[in-house]
């Protein structure tokens, strides 16, 4: 039996009024975020002169290769830049993703990944959800919790994969997720997001 979304608001609402809403995850469907291809990639990097495209991220704001130190920042348009906090050392830029599995809909996404030998850490905007109801419908098996007063959602993959995600504003939503080996990056990272 599925419960309407205002109705699964409020019991994730009052679930975290007792228990705080801390760690955990649900087990869920999907698989890691997908990543762009090279050509992707380079296009998203560095538009043309004649398409400029503001929801791409361009290569000043993704700091450098090496995981860098400067100013990282996604969007989903000119209005909704999310600042991301620097990730730190050892860790280093692996592309960028365009899709995660897990939606229940097809949205935009824009996102970085960063690797450490075989482990991962995704970053990224997940574009479209304007109100809480239609966020938590976004992850079929994820649970509903809060992060810093918004809806949040985290769910585990059948591969491992640890996935956090909140609404920060109508219209944008934050993805953080990360292979078991990185999965303790998630919580820095999300709060280091602005």
């Amino acid at each position: 039996m599925r419960r309407p979304a205002a109705a699964l608001l409020a019991l994730a609402l009052s679930g975290c009024a007792l228990s705080g809403c801390a760690g955990g995850g649900g087990s869920g469907s999907g698989e890691a975020p997908v990543p762009r291809t090279s050509a992707e990639v380079l296009s998203a990097e560095t538009p043309s002169a004649d398409s400029p495209s503001a929801d791409s991220p361009s290569a000043d704001s993704l700091g450098d290769e090496r995981g860098g130190n400067r100013a990282l920042a996604l969007s989903c348009d000119a209005a909704s830049e999310v600042h991301l906090p620097a990730v730190p050392a050892p860790l280093r830029r692996a592309g960028a993703f365009s899709r995660l599995p897990a939606l229940t809909r097809p949205l935009d996404v824009h996102g970085l990944i960063w690797s450490q030998n075989d482990e991962r850490l995704y970053v990224g905007v997940v574009c479209g959800p304007r109100t809480a109801e239609q966020f938590v419908t976004l992850v079929a098996q994820a649970r509903l919790t809060m992060w810093e007063g918004r809806p949040a959602l985290h769910w585990t993959t059948r591969t491992g994969v640890r996935n956090f995600m909140w609404l920060e504003r109508p219209g944008v939503a934050v993805y953080v997720g990360a292979t078991p080996g990185l999965s303790d990056r998630i919580h820095p990272i999300a709060t280091g997001i602005g």
